[in-house]
């Protein structure tokens, strides 16, 4: 599943060009981050991301 919209990305690189490997990689670390979100707001008894989560 992608967490990342590649349009939306896209319309930030203002002139540069971004390849196909490099939208499934900034998918990576989307997914790792929240996954360590998850954890750190668990470890804290919330169920609520915060953004001292990231």
């Amino acid at each position: 599943m992608a967490l990342v919209v590649k349009s939306a990305v896209r319309s930030q690189l203002k002139g540069m060009r971004a390849s196909g490997d490099f939208f499934k990689e900034l998918d990576n670390k989307v997914a790792w981050k929240l996954k360590r979100a998850i954890e750190r707001a668990k470890a804290n008894g919330r169920k609520t991301l915060r953004p001292a989560d990231l």
